[in-house]
């Protein structure tokens, strides 16, 4: 039975929700060591350049930053090491072929512990166009100018 029930959010990739369009989501485990998982319990990491790729009918997350355990020894990790992902054979198997057809990635949303194992929220992508960015801001905006606009109507 875990120590911690619930979930704790640690890093979110908010620039990948900027720059894709987020068809499908997957939730996987990572295998970590030690320090990481310290580190990560500190709330340190950063999923801004990161990736997922298939590799021998594995999952592997790439270029993902979980900064030194500051109390670590010669046992500390390397940062940016490439970590494996645990999904279900059917998942890789699914991601693999939607990559393999071109114009899609697989990008980290979130990561996070969830009752005391950390989790990745994976994102089955497509890039944006800068016209699509550009549309996506002004909707953004316009969104928050009208809420604006009613919470001060109704004062």
């Amino acid at each position: 039975m875990p120590h911690e029930t619930g979930r704790k959010t640690i890093a979110r990739n908010k620039r990948a929700r900027h720059d894709y369009h987020i068809e499908d989501t997957f939730e996987a485990g990572m295998v970590l060591r030690g320090t990481e998982v310290k580190s990560l319990r500190a709330g340190r990491a950063s999923l801004s350049e990161g990736y997922a790729t298939v590799k021998d009918g594995e999952m592997w997350l790439i270029n993902v930053h979980i900064p030194e355990y500051s109390q670590g020894t010669w046992t500390n990790h390397a940062a940016r090491r490439t970590r494996k992902l645990l999904l279900h054979r059917k998942e890789i198997d699914k991601l693999a072929g939607k990559t393999k057809e071109g114009g899609l990635t697989v990008v980290p949303l979130e990561l996070y512990f969830k009752d005391g194992k950390a989790k990745v929220e994976l994102g089955l992508a497509r890039g944006k166009k800068d016209w699509d960015k550009r549309h996506a801001l002004a909707e953004k905006q316009a969104k928050r100018e009208m809420a604006r606009e009613t919470r001060h109507r109704y004062r």
